[in-house]
This record gives structure tokens, C-alpha cells and sequence, in this order.
């Protein structure tokens, strides 16, 4: 399936990406449009982008519409969807340590990359290792009875 999104992609968008690839469509072929351009049926299935199905609603980022939509129910997912919300959204309180960090690497990310297709391959590798680790944490912390 075809999805398209507006180009110079960043932390949600990247995060997007990849739980499009590895949760809802394997297949997914990605396509960038110039920021506030509004979407053709034809480029693919939107996400965020304003007043599409996949984007923000509620206060929460788009990588929360897509697990909600696509009820997702892994816990480490969900995980994950409070560090983007955090990293991608100003709150005046916090839980996620890590969510400053994670944009300012998927920041650096575009930076260092010629377009947005390499910042979205970059990107893959460094949720693939927040997942591996935040499920490498849960198994610990189970294991230890936390």
C-alpha cells in the first residue's frame, strides 16, 4: 500500500514509519509532499498530516491513532507511544526521560541524511533498538518480580 506525509520527517513521523512497516503493512512504499500540501488520493494513505484519519487527535500524536486504529495491544508499542507523544508534543509535565532525546536524534537524523527515504531508513534502526531494548527491560523487570 502506498502512504504519504509531509516531507522532512521527524520524530512521529518517523516512528510512524516504522510500526506502518513492521505492524500494519509490510509492503508500505512511503512518498513525501511538500509541508502544508494537502494529500491526493492517489499519493496514498495520509498520516500526519491535519485533519486526516491518521494524525493527531486528542492531544496524542499519530503514532497513537495508528496503534488505537489498528488495536495494537503489545505493551512495549504503547511504550513507545508515550515517549513520541512526549518527544513530539510541549507538556508542562513529563514521564518519559528519554523523549527529549529521542527528537533530538531523529532531529540529527534528517540533518545527516540527503532526503527524507535515508532519515526513514536511518530512523528504522533506532526504533528497532528502542523496541529491542524496552522489551529487553520489561523481560528483566518480570523476571525480577517489578
Amino acid at each position: 500500500m502506498k502512504w504519504v506525509t509531509w516531507e522532512n520527517i521527524g520524530v512521529d513521523r518517523m516512528a510512524c514509519a516504522w510500526l506502518i512497516r513492521n505492524w500494519i503493512d509490510p509492503d508500505a512504499e512511503f512518498s513525501f509532499i511538500p509541508m502544508g500540501e494537502k494529500p491526493r488520493p492517489e499519493q496514498g494513505e495520509p498520516f500526519d498530516i491535519p485533519r486526516v484519519r491518521y494524525s493527531h487527535h486528542g492531544g496524542h500524536c499519530t503514532f497513537y491513532a495508528l496503534i488505537n486504529e489498528h488495536n495494537l495491544q503489545d505493551p512495549i508499542l504503547k511504550h513507545i507511544a508515550r515517549m513520541v507523544d512526549e518527544a513530539d508534543e510541549v507538556r508542562e509535565v513529563t514521564f518519559e526521560p528519554a523523549a527529549p532525546g529521542l527528537d533530538l536524534i531523529c532531529r540529527g537524523l534528517r540533518q545527516i541524511s540527503k532526503d527524507d527515504f535515508e532519515a526513514l531508513e536511518r530512523g528504522r534502526l533506532i526504533y528497532d533498538a528502542l523496541y529491542a531494548q524496552l522489551k529487553s527491560d520489561s523481560v528483566h523487570s518480570a523476571s525480577h518480580g517489578n
